[in-house]
This record gives C-alpha cells, sequence and structure tokens, in this order.
C-alpha cells in the first residue's frame, strides 16, 4: 500500500503491473478490496491502479468534506502525482459516479470509460431514488451501520454458496466511520450529470447485472445518451458483479480492453 497527499488528505492506493493503466475506483462503503479478483487478472497485462477514495478504507476521513466532485478531484490529483497522462478509469456503483465525473470534467486524462452497475444521476433515479435515500437513511439512523452492514450484504450475496462474500463484504462494510459513510451516501445522493452526459465523447462500456437494484432498462437509457457506449449484461449477478461474477466481468473487460 501506498499514500500520497492530494486535494487536501491522503489517498491509500496500490499500484501492480506496468503497461497501460486501468484506474479501479470502488462502491460506497467499501474499499479497494472491492477488486481482489480483477488486480491479478490484469496486472500481468496492465498497469492496475486500486484507491481508497476520500472518507473509506485506509484514505483520510474528513469531518466534512465529502462529494462526488470533491472525488474526481482526488483521482485526477492522483493521476497528476504519479505522472500518469492516460488511464481507462473503471467505476462500480458509487466509484461509477467518479468516473462519470471524470470523463465530463477531465475527457484528456481517459483512454476508456467503464461504469459497473451505476448511473449517470443519481439525484434524478425517480422513485428507485427516493426511496433509496429514505430508506438508507431512516435505517442508518434508527439501527447503524453494523444493522445497515448486515442488509446490504445479504441483499447483495443471498445465495447459500455466497456466505464467505457476504460475510467479507459485511466486515468491510461495518468497519467504515459512521460520519464519513453518512456524508458521502447523502452527497453521493445529490449528485448527477445531467445534460452532460451527451458531451461524453470517451468509449463506455457499461456493464449491468440481470438482477442489479436498477433494471437493464435504466442502463439502457443511459448508454443511448453516451456518444460512443455499448452495455454488456452479465447474467445470475446481483449489484456486486465485480465479486459475485468477477471470471464473467474480466473477460467482458478483457474484450473491451482488446478492441481499443
Amino acid at each position: 500500500m501506498f499514500k500520497k497527499q492530494v486535494n487536501n488528505i491522503e489517498l491509500d492506493y496500490e499500484d501492480h503491473g506496468t503497461g497501460n493503466v486501468l484506474l479501479f475506483l470502488h462502491g460506497l462503503g467499501s474499499t479497494k478490496k472491492d477488486w481482489d479478483a480483477q488486480v491479478p487478472f490484469f496486472s500481468k497485462t496492465h498497469r492496475v491502479i486500486t484507491v481508497d477514495l476520500r472518507g473509506h478504507g485506509n484514505s483520510t476521513k474528513p469531518q466534512d468534506a465529502y462529494s462526488v466532485e470533491l472525488m474526481t478531484e482526488d483521482v485526477k490529483q492522483l493521476l497528476d502525482e504519479l505522472n500518469i497522462k492516460k488511464a481507462t478509469v473503471i467505476g462500480f456503483s458509487m466509484g461509477g459516479a467518479v468516473a462519470f465525473e471524470m470523463a465530463a470534467k477531465h475527457p484528456k486524462y481517459l483512454d476508456h470509460l467503464v461504469i459497473v452497475n451505476s448511473g449517470p444521476d443519481f439525484n434524478d433515479m425517480g422513485k428507485t431514488g427516493e426511496d433509496l435515500l429514505k430508506n438508507r437513511t431512516e435505517f442508518l439512523e434508527t439501527k447503524g451501520l453494523e444493522a445497515l452492514s448486515k442488509e446490504i450484504s445479504y441483499n447483495m450475496f443471498p445465495e447459500d454458496h455466497q456466505v464467505d462474500l457476504r460475510h467479507e463484504f459485511e466486515v468491510r462494510c461495518k468497519n467504515n466511520d459512521y460520519n464519513a459513510y453518512y456524508k458521502s451516501f447523502t452527497t453521493l445522493m445529490e449528485w448527477g450529470l445531467g445534460d452532460q452526459i451527451h458531451n461524453i465523447k470517451t468509449r463506455t462500456l457499461v456493464v449491468g447485472s440481470d438482477m442489479d437494484y436498477t433494471p437493464v432498462s435504466f442502463k439502457e437509457d443511459y448508454v443511448n445518451k453516451l456518444q460512443n457506449a455499448t452495455l454488456v449484461v452479465i447474467k445470475n449477478s446481483r449489484h456486486g458483479v465485480v465479486i459475485d461474477q468477477p471470471d464473467a466481468f474480466n473477460l467482458e473487460l478483457q474484450k473491451f480492453l482488446n478492441h481499443e
């Protein structure tokens, strides 16, 4: 693990392999360990960087400074610090919001964009978004982070054969700082690209799961707004596709990279 001072905080990251850069961004309440099944696979052919976003893992947990925009600036400054001019940015869930923001604000840094079970407008997801914000905020305030971690992990990995994945994710989630998690979540739900999505020209792969909490049609809708995007749907998978179907995910990402 390495640390870099960026944007008034310290980011914890890992750096493996050589070649074209793949930058992996994890989901809300998790860490760079989301990508444990991707790092050994892709670091054989690429330089792979995984990072704990602000408020998460071993990175700084500020009292109030949270937003997708701040996390995006952190990532941009990390690339500058590492003297990386171009990277394929791969974002899962909240990491997808950061990846989208990066593509909208700093397109010159991107080789390609990969969005995994995420969307361009967390602030405009209709009833799904309203319910998520209300229910999760209420759950956090009344039952606490430990109970929420159990609930989220079960929903992501409900099958009997997924007990180990469920437990591992639950531990990762409940180790969060309450304030950092709460503010990361509420600021994420305020974020959206709006019309800026139409300006994204970066070649894009969108990966969805057939059993994600947002339907495939939701992904199809925003893929049609992007200038150069394709959608791949991975079967028998829920929200955490990079964890519950790593081989299928790695294959789709490898195919996309091989056709650059």
